[in-house]
């Protein structure tokens, strides 16, 4: 909660939360997702997912478009704005990052990236692994 705090903090000053930026940070992977995909990505809630996207794409972050071959789902993308708007945001956080990394070793900051990421990969649901 301390790490989410500081973040919440840092990123209010540019106008994003923590939950908006995980949503920009997992759109930054480089391809369309649906919204449901992109739920599914963040282990939220789709209703909760739509009603920040919604915000993103008023504030020109984001586009959804209709789904091209599904008329139940809308696409999101990350647009030229969103995409400038992520890099200032993992700018803004590279200062939390380096503080926590000061905290331990080097070596123990590999193994905590590594097991973070193995406990993450292992809470993805498997339709989302493709």
């Amino acid at each position: 909660m301390a790490l989410h705090r500081k973040t919440e903090a840092r990123f209010s000053e540019h106008g994003i939360t923590t939950d908006r930026f995980v949503l920009l940070l997992a759109l930054n992977e480089g391809r369309t997702l649906t919204q449901r995909e992109l739920a599914d990505r963040i282990s939220s809630d789709p209703s909760t997912v739509r009603a920040m996207l919604v915000l993103l794409e008023k504030n020109g972050l984001v586009q959804r478009a209709c789904h091209p071959t599904d008329s139940r789902a809308r696409t999101v993308a990350l647009t030229a704005v969103g995409k400038r708007k992520l890099c200032k945001l993992l700018k803004v956080g590279q200062s939390i990052r380096d503080e926590m990394y000061g905290a331990m070793a080097p070596d123990e900051a590999k193994i905590l990236i590594r097991l973070l990421r193995q406990i993450a990969d292992s809470l993805i649901p498997e339709k989302t692994l493709v």
